[in-house]
């Protein structure tokens, strides 16, 4: 790809884009040297590697770096034998980190297959030699003690040698303070002295190692320090070739593993570039074009990368398919350049691998080459005029351009006489025509509009000018010429009329009718496009409406058809068993009419009912399994009036119950629950016979059923009755909702006058089964109901 192309279309400047965005130094080079490729298959695949790299990012987050630095001078070093210094090493130390870490980021809980697989395959950590250095050393300039035992021991000799030496001289300054300028430690050539005034000299016995430059201070050091500053250097030494060999060690082990080292560093600062076209793919909000192998050019809603994307326009363009050549015309700044550098600089975006700023169905056939002729590159020095400039930029074009190529001219034959230059531009683009190239042209021309028009393949398009504003739209019109509309600018922005007028007439008429031709067609375009844009928007709402409407039908339908299943089934099955019940109650009572005449007739009606109610109860239990079995005959008479010590089943609790006595002429016995005895009318009891009390006693445990009936009810409505009648309802009431272990129930008095319900409420009070009551609160039924806490 020829570097011109790349500097006009501006591509460098997405380079330093992409570069920014780099996480090292080496992704930088790469992104700085990144260039468009011709191979559709290197292209495809450096597409997806951005693709699958942007992908890891929205699913992981970005991996570290940590800002590696370029270790293979050191490497080589490494390898002649040399020794590194402790900044090397730690930079070697930091890139097997590195490597160690974007391996565990590939191998972490949600990571999917991609393409960059293969850059981490090839990652070599070697933990070992990185925590032998990051163990060893602690900066750049300091090795810690831990590096070797023999470091470690030597470090602690002279800690304890320096704290000898400064004890000693402490008692000097402490004591021979007369003598001393300052009464401090110092040193003074690696040597521990201190300083001692000059007329002092004689009084303390020592070595002269340095006099103040007023001579006033003379700096000895003490003999009985001397041969302790001796073995204090001597330890230095030694601690320096301990250091030395540690980094000669640790420097080998960097040889060892050069090429391992070398190979990380290169594949870490690979997936940093691909991670940084990630970043920039999300930072333009990009989207990657499909790749096309035929030559084509489609973008949708294309933005410009360098331009705001707040107020740049999105452009929609099509070369290729039919459409081998755009000549774009319309006003100046009005975005035709801007179209061109699009085009462009999306074409070479693709090809080097990057997203952009499009829709995700655009289309983009790979190119040999682009070649662009955009801008003015007169020069004064060379004696070249906008025309000559031009035409030394098209020339080379001419030359090599193939049918591969993309063509890019910017106001093609500008800059000389209008009718020369125009047939120039005609048979320049005819040229290119005839070569196969696609080529997108910019022009002013009228008769370049007209070749577009004759000439098969070649296609008008203009970017639109509001010139009641004075502004460029910047959307561009496939299809349609445009105008310069420099007579109504120029009206617009002060030209005295007349002089517009006399313009005009000095315009020939065949170009005056082709203007008049343009300005209908705009005009119609401009009604058709708002039409259509209507259709579109009604389409859309009716879409969105139908789509919605035929959810809600076949959620609805599907229900109704669930539901309407279900009924069938049930009326059925309800069918089945009236029939099945029907025809064992017609045999019960043929067998009854038989036996008309028997002694026990009575006994025999009853064990009939009885048989009949268990076969419904049985039937109800299969068509509503779940369900606490209901004692609903209305109709039940016991088989004997009931007495004394006969054991009866509650309809409404289900318990199993013993009467304390007879019944009285109201019909209502005392019973006794358990450990419970209460009150009951012989309408809610059931006799039990001993088959049945055997299988009551062992279904409970000989002890009181607590299952709550389906006839009970947390509810108990006592109004209209007067203090006394409701008080022995809701006792009765409280004695049921213990036995089946209610805590809460509700008392229904109704508000009236409140005599009733402060009739209840003094019994409440009294009452040992209550643990407290209260009025009803807002959605219960306020004073007109009362909630009873039991005990």
């Amino acid at each position: 790809m020829n570097q011109k192309a790349i500097y006009i279309l501006e591509f460098n400047k997405i380079r330093e884009m992409l570069a920014e965005l780099a996480h090292t130094e080496g992704a930088k080079e790469l992104a700085l040297k990144l260039t468009p490729s011709s191979d559709i298959v290197k292209v495809q695949k450096m597409q997806q590697r951005t693709t699958d790299a942007k992908k890891l990012v929205g699913i992981k987050g970005q991996p570290s770096f940590g800002n590696i630095k370029d270790i293979r001078p050191s490497i080589e070093r490494a390898e002649k034998d040399a020794m590194l210094s402790m900044r090397e090493l730690l930079d070697c130390a930091a890139v097997l980190r590195c490597a160690r870490t974007l391996t565990d980021y590939r191998q972490g809980e949600r990571t999917p297959e991609t393409t960059l697989d293969e850059v981490f395959d090839r990652l070599l950590p070697n933990r070992l030699l990185e925590e032998k250095i990051t163990r060893s050393i602690v900066a750049e300039d300091f090795m810690a003690d831990e590096a070797s035992p023999e470091l470690s021991d030597i470090r602690r000799k002279i800690r304890q040698v320096n704290s000898k030496i400064k004890d000693t001289l402490q008692q000097y300054v402490s004591g021979s303070s007369k003598y001393l300028q300052e009464n401090i430690v110092t040193s003074r050539g690696g040597r521990y002295v201190i300083p001692v005034k000059a007329e002092y000299r004689n009084e303390v016995k020592g070595l002269i190692h340095d006099t103040s430059q007023s001579g006033a201070t003379i700096f000895i050091e003490p003999m009985a320090v001397v041969e302790a500053n001796n073995e204090l250097r001597t330890l230095e030494s030694r601690e320096t070739h301990e250091i030395e060999r540690i980094l000669r060690d640790l420097s080998a082990g960097v040889a060892v593993s050069g090429h391992a080292l070398e190979l990380n560093y290169l594949n870490i600062n690979e997936l940093a570039f691909l991670f940084a076209c990630a970043d920039l793919s999300y930072q333009m909000d990009a989207s990657p074009a499909k790749i096309s192998h035929k030559q084509e050019i489609t973008l949708y809603k294309a933005r410009h990368p360098l331009l705001d994307k707040t107020k740049v326009v999105p452009i929609t363009v099509a070369l290729g398919e039919g459409q081998q050549m755009l000549v774009i015309t319309g006003p100046n700044t009005g975005g035709k350049t801007v179209t061109l550098k699009t085009i462009g600089l999306f074409t070479m975006m693709t090809q080097a691998g990057l997203h952009i700023p499009a829709e995700d169905t655009s289309r983009i056939g790979i190119f040999d080459e682009i070649f662009s002729d955009i801008g003015d590159e007169q020069s004064i020095e060379q004696s070249l005029s906008t025309f000559s400039s031009h035409m030394k930029g098209i020339v080379p074009i001419i030359e090599t351009m193939t049918e591969r190529s993309l063509v890019l001219f910017d106001e093609l034959g500008a800059g000389t006489d209008p009718v020369e230059g125009a047939a120039l531009a005609m048979s320049i683009l005819e040229e290119v025509r005839v070569a196969g190239a696609l080529c997108a042209a910019t022009t002013h021309y009228a008769e370049l509009k007209s070749y577009a028009l004759e000439t098969e393949g070649v296609c008008n398009a203009s970017c639109e000018f509001d010139v009641y504003t004075l502004r460029p739209t910047y959307r561009l019109i496939i299809g349609t010429p445009g105008k310069s509309n420099a007579f109504a600018i120029s009206e617009k922005l002060g030209l005295p009329e007349t002089i517009v007028k006399r313009a005009e007439n000095f315009v020939d008429t065949g170009s005056r009718n082709f203007e008049g031709v343009i300005e209908k067609l705009e005009a119609t375009r401009h009604e058709l496009e708002t039409e259509k844009n209507e259709v579109s928007r009604l389409k859309q709402e009716f879409a969105a409406y139908k789509a919605k409407a035929e959810k809600e039908l076949a959620e609805k339908v599907g229900k109704a058809e669930k539901e309407a299943e279900k009924i069938r089934q049930k009326a059925q099955e309800t069918l089945d068993g009236a029939r099945i019940t029907s025809q064992y109650v017609f045999d019960q009572l043929e067998q009854l009419k038989r036996e008309k005449d028997a002694a026990d007739l009575a006994e025999k009606i009853a064990n009939a009912k009885k048989d009949v109610r268990k076969r419904v109860r049985d039937y109800d239990d299969k068509m509503n399994p779940g369900m606490e079995p209901d004692e609903d005959e209305e109709d039940y008479v016991p088989p004997r009036p009931l007495k004394k010590g006969d054991a009866v089943r509650h309809k409404n609790i289900g318990t199993t119950d013993i009467l304390l006595d007879d019944p009285d002429k109201n019909g209502n016995v005392n019973l006794r629950m358990g450990a419970v005895k209460t009150r009951a009318n012989v309408a809610d009891l059931r006799l039990l016979d001993e088959a049945e009390q055997k299988k009551e006693q062992k279904k409970s445990g000989g002890g009181v059923k607590t299952s709550v009936s389906r006839s009970f009810k947390t509810e108990c409505d006592v109004r209209g009755m007067t203090g006394e009648e409701a008080w022995f309802v809701v006792d009765k009431y409280l004695d049921e909702a213990k036995v089946v272990n209610i805590k809460s129930v509700m008392v229904i008095h109704g508000k009236g006058t409140g005599a009733l319900r402060n009739a209840l409420w003094k019994q409440f009070k009294s009452d040992t089964r209550v643990a407290s009551f209260r009025a009803g609160q807002y959605g219960e039924g306020d004073y007109g109901v009362t909630v009873v806490e039991l005990k």
